[in-house]
């Protein structure tokens, strides 16, 4: 039997199926498995010719699946892989394909949030608000589209055409012998970092309180910023991390209170009693 192999065009159709559609088709009792039974459908003409075969791949994919679509691109090629090398009477089994799928979602999920989602969104974000300002420049927006676009589809074409040529090697090298927790620690701290930039640059807050002896007055945040730049919105930050870590209250809560208070000085500024002698 003549072997069964799928050209780089098959692949990189392939890719485009899953990174497209990954996030567009997806329901709740399916998540993202319709996104892979696409990206079967179209190749799969390469790999069968008998259409009960192309049933069974096709009903396989169909179940549960959820991941981060960008990093997680490298299962997708690795299915693909597996399909093409199972078609060629190798001993991969259909609970194979499916139980890797199963073990890989859930790591691949959780690296690709904090990297993603939690870290590198965020910081083209803070880059693209300072661009726009107030001014409500362009730049920003295009900035983020040019820099997240040109940094995403080299990323997941890498990740997904590795996954399809290595396998499940690929894979076990990342989430085995401490890489994975390397990567977490790396981008734990490039988060923490990223927090603290955007908070010093973005929170503002005023105590609004002016020391009075005689004809001297002394106002106190002029004084502090002098000491400690940005201290009370550090202080701030800090203080709402601390409600919501520490004493689980919700950021909407947190966001009440801040705001009643901050009502409430501005109604004593306003009447002179935060004046202290």
């Amino acid at each position: 039997m003549a072997e069964k192999k799928l050209t780089k065009k098959d692949v990189i159709r392939a890719y485009f199926d899953w990174i497209m559609f990954a996030l567009s088709c997806q329901n709740m009792e399916r998540m993202e498995a319709p996104a892979l039974v696409r990206m079967m459908a179209r190749v799969i003409h390469k790999l069968y010719d008998d259409v009960e075969e192309k049933k069974k791949v096709l009903l396989r994919h169909t179940h549960f699946f959820n991941t981060q679509p960008l990093i997680g691109s490298m299962i997708p090629g690795i299915v693909l892989g597996m399909e093409e090398q199972k078609a060629n009477d190798s001993n991969i089994s259909e609970e194979m394909i499916i139980g890797v799928k199963a073990a890989l979602m859930g790591p691949f999920a959780g690296i690709g949030d904090s990297l993603m989602v939690g870290t590198y969104i965020p910081i083209l974000l803070s880059i693209a608000l300072g661009l726009s300002g107030e001014s409500g420049s362009l730049l920003g927006p295009i900035f983020y589209a040019v820099a997240y676009l040109g940094v995403m589809f080299p990323l997941t074409w890498f990740l997904f055409n590795t996954g399809y040529k290595t396998g499940l090697t690929a894979a076990q090298s990342i989430l085995s012998g401490g890489v994975k927790d390397k990567i977490n620690k790396a981008i734990n701290i490039v988060g923490l970092t990223v927090v603290g930039a955007i908070s010093a640059q973005y929170v503002k807050a005023k105590i609004g309180l002016i020391y009075s002896s005689g004809q001297m007055q002394v106002d106190l945040l002029k004084s502090l910023e002098g000491i400690f730049p940005s201290l009370i919105p550090m202080l701030l930050t800090l203080l709402s991390w601390y409600l919501m870590d520490k004493k689980n209250m919700k950021i909407g809560t947190v966001f009440s209170h801040i705001c009643n208070y901050g009502c409430g000085s501005n109604i004593h500024e306003n009447t002179g009693t935060l004046t202290m002698r």
